[in-house]
């Protein structure tokens, strides 16, 4: 029985990478029809599940914490591709598609991903144990690059509006990247042990003993797999992006709902990845992909589209409005008391799932 299952699951990962290619080859430059729209977004959804299992099969070959950083640049990878190609055909009217992207993205992972996490953590254990050290380093990096980015832009008076000036958007973006890169010498190098998963008594676990490590030549052939997969799901989503705005315009709903969607669509796949590892008691694992998703959202995606925004027409608007600035200082006060202790009750979850609940009702009626 298990064998089958281990066949059903790589042919199904191995197929849809590959169908949704070809259909993408097939549709590129087209007009899509409704069916042809409803076709192309099952297998936009099977592309990103299949990306991010492609992702965590190279992840569990190099092992933690090496393995959520993994998943989550792919996942910020997809992110990036999807906003970039989007803002591209958008105009004037996707100026603010990267602030309304990024920020749900902070939002859905610090609260969604973290809230469920610990909700289901401290419910099988009565108490979620993860590492305070390294839990702390990244939601204090998120912090910074989220008010460096994010926050920041509201009140510069170089140029009008919520936006950096030229200079500022490369400090903004040149911060971004080192920071990133001082986070992953952190988390894989020097301190490494504290992004691995605790016991209740506090012991590190440094082995993974759920499943063998795939061979070699399987990481290899889930590399190739996973390319596939990230070039189908940015072509494919391009495709469908024009059914996604009319759809949230025809419902009145405001612009910045498709920043939403996207978010929604790549942190999917990897909220299922964490709410396996909490369910198996690898708290520290779910908390890891959920801030290094955030971390990589904003630190690869504000150069990615700085760099773009040379040949991009229209402004670039960074800078988030006072709702969305009171819900950001939330989550960090929030999560900020959260993660000092090392340990969590389904209160934690709680809370952080009402400030997720919060932004979604207020991204609908502002």
């Amino acid at each position: 029985m298990r064998s089958r299952f281990r066949l059903s699951g790589l042919h199904w990962s191995v197929v849809m990478p590959v169908l949704a290619a070809l259909v993408l080859a097939l549709t590129w430059g087209q007009s899509l029809s409704a069916a042809l729209v409803a076709l192309v977004s099952v297998l936009l959804g099977g592309a990103v599940l299949s990306a991010v299992h492609h992702a965590e099969v190279i992840a569990h070959r190099v092992g933690e914490p090496f393995g959520s950083l993994v998943l989550a640049v792919a996942v910020t990878v997809i992110e990036v591709a999807l906003i970039v190609t989007l803002m591209a055909d958008g105009g004037d009217k996707s100026s603010s598609l990267a602030r309304d992207t990024v920020f749900a993205a902070v939002m859905i992972t610090c609260n969604g991903i973290v809230g469920l996490s610990l909700l289901v953590g401290a419910l099988r254990r009565r108490v979620a144990v993860f590492n305070a050290e390294g839990t702390a380093a990244a939601f204090g990096t998120v912090a910074t690059l989220a008010g460096l980015s994010l926050v920041l832009p509201t009140f510069t008076t170089s140029t009008p509006g919520p936006q950096f000036s030229s200079a500022q958007l490369v400090f903004a973006a040149l911060a971004a990247l080192i920071l990133y890169g001082l986070f992953v010498a952190t988390q894989t190098v020097r301190h490494r042990d504290y992004f691995l998963p605790v016991t209740a008594e506090g012991v590190v676990i440094d082995t993974d003993d759920h499943a063998d490590p795939p061979s070699a030549r399987t990481a290899l052939t889930s590399v190739g797999l996973l390319a596939v997969a990230l070039i189908a799901v940015v072509g494919l989503a391009k495709g469908v992006s024009p059914a996604i705005e009319s759809a949230v315009a025809a419902a009145g709903l405001p612009a910045s709902v498709v920043g939403v969607v996207i978010a929604l669509l790549v942190l999917l796949p990897e909220t299922i990845a964490a709410l396996r590892a909490a369910r198996r008691d690898r708290v520290q694992t779910s908390l890891n992909l959920g801030l290094g998703s955030a971390m990589a959202s904003i630190g690869l995606t504000i150069p990615a589209v700085a760099a773009a925004s040379v040949w991009l027409e229209g402004p670039l608007l960074l800078g988030l409005g006072a709702t969305h600035m009171v819900l950001l200082a939330l989550t960090l006060v929030v999560g900020t008391l959260t993660v000092i202790p090392g340990r969590a009750t389904p209160l934690q979850g709680g809370v952080h799932l009402s400030l997720l609940a919060a932004y979604v009702v207020l991204a609908v009626s502002p």
